[in-house]
């Protein structure tokens, strides 16, 4: 019975937080205003830049959360108890639910106009009736081409299924229709979303595959104390929080001296750069992993029975460290790009496309 009330209160954990995680995010940089750039292009638009440092502060929050859940939480927690420890992220959770249904009549809603209504109605079932429309008007119509075979009619029948816009017996709707470009636009986003999986997975290797790596080596600190494993997830967040506040004072005015642009580097640059620092850092932690089993192996050789390889578990924070600073780079980078390419009544979704990747990555 405790397993299973344990369980379900897991997934309420999460069914929450994926309900209110990417709604919030969204709705907070929508208050900062409409860009008519996406945030991706090379464009110096104010809103742009202001929803850019949104993103990269709203991660620093994120972490210094984090850092407080695993230093002062688990303090409370072993000290105090679990009930309270517990106790006091609901009580906090249940004042910010009140700190921000307070300021609802100083928030920035969005205007709609009739084609706007239409679309944020069932957003998913109309996406899905507009492909059932365009498949039914492919299959069941049949194309006229003119006899003037220029290359504009030939970038028309591109941009648009090859067929005649009036069908007899076909009924396709004008709101059907309408929201194909809005298809195209998430089509589009699959293999950026799928490339991103790779780094999700790297994500997730300091959780799993570090901590295993820290439990075989020698992690005494004087006589009595012994590093728990885990705890040098906390140089990830660490690394994050001390060097954010430096991209903005550092990196960009550097950056911006190399490509001549306002805002230094794009979007994709920033998560290409990010994924870079992962693939090092992966190789470093290859490295390590060869000298650790090389180590391994000679004390077979010797005779010597050992779990504990001696090795310093020390020599596993460069590749935290620079996680972190990938981190920086590429995971505000995602938040800021599935925001800004999706279709103005779908940033929620962008928001949740870019949680998703690590969903997907844990597996």
């Amino acid at each position: 019975m405790s397993s299973s009330f344990l369980s379900l209160s897991l997934y309420l954990i999460s069914l929450g937080q994926g309900g209110y995680n990417p709604s919030l995010q969204a709705f907070g940089a929508d208050q900062l205003g409409e860009d008519e750039e996406l945030p991706c292009s090379n464009s110096d638009d104010t809103s742009s830049k202001k929803k850019a440092l949104f993103f990269q502060w709203w991660y620093f929050g994120v972490c210094a959360g984090s850092l407080m859940g695993v230093t002062v939480m688990s303090y409370i927690q072993d000290t105090f108890g679990w009930v309270i420890g517990f106790a006091i992220p609901a009580i906090s959770m249940l004042l910010s639910i009140l700190i921000f249904s307070s300021g609802r009549s100083i928030y920035s809603y969005k205007q709609h106009d009739d084609d706007d209504d239409i679309q944020d109605k069932k957003p998913f079932m109309n996406m899905f009736q507009s492909i059932k429309a365009s498949a039914m008007k492919c299959f069941h119509c049949e194309i006229t081409l003119p006899n003037d075979k220029s290359e504009v009619v030939e970038l028309e029948l591109q941009e648009r299924p090859l067929c005649r816009e009036n069908c007899e017996g076909i009924k396709v709707s004008k709101i059907s229709m309408c929201l194909l470009p809005n298809i195209k636009v998430m089509i589009k986003l699959l293999p950026i979303w799928t490339m991103l999986l790779m780094f999700a997975v790297i994500f997730q290797q300091p959780a799993t595959f570090f901590t295993k790596q820290g439990m075989t080596m020698k992690r005494n600190i004087g006589a009595n104390f012994k590093i728990p494993p885990a705890t040098l997830q906390s140089a990830i967040t660490l690394s994050i929080i001390l060097l954010m506040p430096l991209y903005d004072r550092i990196f960009i005015p550097f950056a911006q001296l190399i490509t001549r642009q306002d805002k230094g580097i794009n979007v994709m640059q920033r998560m290409g750069i990010g994924m870079v620092l992962s693939i090092i850092a992966m190789v470093i932690a290859a490295l390590v992993e060869m000298k650790r089993l090389a180590i391994g192996r000679q004390m077979r050789s010797e005779g010597l029975q050992s779990e504990i390889v001696p090795i310093s578990i020390f020599w596993l924070l460069p590749q935290y460290i620079l996680l972190g600073i990938s981190d920086i780079f590429t995971v505000v980078g995602m938040q800021e790009f599935f925001y800004g390419e999706v279709p103005k009544n779908m940033r929620t979704v962008g928001i949740a496309l870019y949680t998703s990747v690590f969903g997907v990555g844990s597996f």
